[in-house]
């Protein structure tokens, strides 16, 4: 049994609905507001170097903002960062901001096993983080079928299928789309169980994935490192990594003019597999 991991926002926000209605019918006249402790503003470094299968992988965005509190409707964006990328060559790849808090570069070159290291100076601190490319097997297949689920009703299921390289350990991140979901849903799979076999990955959403629809598969290789930190994340936030960072999980990202003002997030590099699905 291959050892998988699946985490979405549905069960959380079915209990923050069901509290939310609770509050509303029982004080009609008067607002509740919870006094949640503000700490200390970080900044979030969202720098995913991402090379779809297919494409050239020479456009890439970071995307650089702070935290705020709990309340907040808005995400603070860090605008005037220098920001850039350098690899074991020596080659340097900018990324200039485009509008606030994102950086784009547009002649970045993404080669498989290389190390990167990963340059921010964003409000007087200097940021660094180191990171390799990790290669990732194409989906072979995509499957549909119809399986019961535990209410006994039939729902539709997705299962692509991928080969695991043989005599090496690898590490994958998967994310599923559409409009169907608020949120993206996420699995991480290690091969420890199934090295060189051929992997199945199942999906299936018993209320909402109807023919139809449309979902979008991302397949990802990724390091142990950061397997191990979107592990920790997904299993303490249970949803989206990439929205708010939750607790004082702490990525790869180093603050060399002050260790102890560390930057939220992590720099990776992942290459991918994307398929577009509709669902029959």
């Amino acid at each position: 049994m291959k050892r998988l991991e699946k985490y979405n926002f549905r069960n959380k926000i079915l209990t923050l609905l069901s509290f939310l209605f609770v509050i509303t019918f029982s004080s009609c006249e008067e607002t509740v507001t919870l006094d949640l402790e503000t700490g200390e503003t970080k900044i979030v470094v969202d720098a995913e170097i991402i090379w779809l299968k297919g494409t050239t992988g020479n456009q890439q965005t970071i995307k650089i903002s702070k935290t705020a509190p709990y309340y907040s409707n808005t995400t603070p964006k860090v605008s005037g960062a220098q920001v850039r990328v350098e690899n074991s060559n020596g080659d340097v790849f900018t990324f200039n901001e485009t509008e606030p808090g994102t950086y784009v570069c547009t002649d970045f070159v993404p080669v498989i096993n290389m190390d990167y290291t990963l340059y921010v100076t964003a409000e007087g601190q200097n940021f660094t983080a180191v990171e390799k490319l990790t290669s990732v097997t194409p989906i072979d297949k995509v499957e549909q079928k119809i399986v019961p689920d535990f209410g006994g009703e039939d729902v539709i299921e997705l299962t692509f299928y991928y080969k695991d390289p043989a005599n090496e350990v690898n590490y994958y991140l998967t994310d599923y789309q559409s409009d169907f979901l608020l949120f993206p849903e996420y699995e991480l799979t290690d091969d420890e169980l199934f090295n060189g076999n051929e992997i199945s990955t199942r999906f299936s959403d018993e209320d909402k994935m109807k023919p139809g629809k449309t979902v979008q598969i991302t397949h990802r290789g990724i390091s142990k490192n950061f397997y191990n930190y979107m592990k920790l994340i997904l299993e303490i936030y249970g949803g989206s990594p990439f929205s708010v960072p939750p607790g004082n999980i702490r990525g790869n990202i180093v603050n060399t003019s002050d260790s102890k003002n560390f930057a939220f997030g992590y720099f990776r590099l992942c290459e991918a597999d994307k398929v577009s699905y509709l669902v029959k």
